[in-house]
């Protein structure tokens, strides 16, 4: 199978995931890029970032066109993580490969559990929950947490931002949804900024058609999510993401 195939098909399946669950696509994205088309750990990080931003950016239309985006709290939240993730992306790139490999299969299996023990749910009213001023100590810990996490692995982590929006924030399973892919974009491009020399390298001939794949999925993943429970995706997905982790960590350590 040719390498721009290759990439279309891992571009939809990432872009699925992240339109459907709001997270968890650059947790699929970085192993596609290391496994399938053949990129060192860092490059693959990098250019998860480009195709999560992209495609994080476009999902959040959607999501807003709905109304399930939080904008003031959402905005508020990502703002914690902003230099954690930027100073995170630049620690990124001096870091030895197996090391990458080795935390991102951890952070993998890690979103896989929690994606697989029953969640708290919101309070179920549209607007609700509470706002990130009012508890802004949980708020900016955990969106800092999250920043430097998307800086330092290259992944979103909106399988992480959802959970936390739903027990931090209390919003509803939606408005989580909707407004983690705003904290996921944020995130990502501070990331970016640090790592610009690092997109030198990268071969657009393949990732831009993955990131266009991605786009077309998340639209694919929005349409999904109204169609199928939560609960089925999220542990399909995570039964996946435990395979995958396994893989990674057995091939780092082999």
């Amino acid at each position: 199978m040719s390498a721009l195939i290759l990439a279309l098909v891992a571009g939809a399946a990432v872009g699925l995931a992240l339109g459907a669950l709001g997270g968890g696509g650059s947790v699929l994205a970085v192993p596609a890029l290391i496994y399938l088309l053949g990129l060192t750990p860092a490059a693959a990080t990098t250019a998860s970032l480009i195709i999560v931003t992209a495609t994080s950016l476009t999902a959040l239309c959607a999501h807003a066109r709905t109304g399930n985006v939080r904008w003031r709290a959402g905005a508020l939240f990502a703002a914690a993580g902003l230099l954690p993730a930027a100073a995170a992306g630049a620690v990124a790139t001096r870091l030895p490969q197996p090391v990458l490999t080795a935390a991102f299969a951890a952070v993998a299996a890690l979103a896989a559990v929690r994606m697989l023990r029953p969640g708290r749910t919101g309070s179920g009213r549209p607007g609700g929950g509470r706002t990130a001023a009012s508890r802004p100590v949980q708020a900016a810990g955990t969106g800092a947490g999250l920043g430097a996490l998307t800086g330092l692995l290259g992944v979103g982590g909106g399988f992480l931002a959802v959970p936390a929006l739903v027990t931090v924030l209390a919003f509803e399973m939606q408005a989580a949804v909707g407004t983690s892919l705003l904290v996921i974009s944020a995130n990502s491009l501070a990331s970016l900024v640090t790592r610009g020399a690092t997109t030198a390298g990268i071969d657009w001939a393949l990732i831009a058609p993955f990131a266009g794949a991605a786009i077309l999925g998340a639209w694919d993943g929005k349409r999904l999510a109204a169609k199928v429970t939560g609960t089925l995706l999220q542990r399909t997905f995570a039964v996946v993401l435990l395979a995958v982790a396994a893989f990674m960590l057995v091939d780092t350590f082999t």
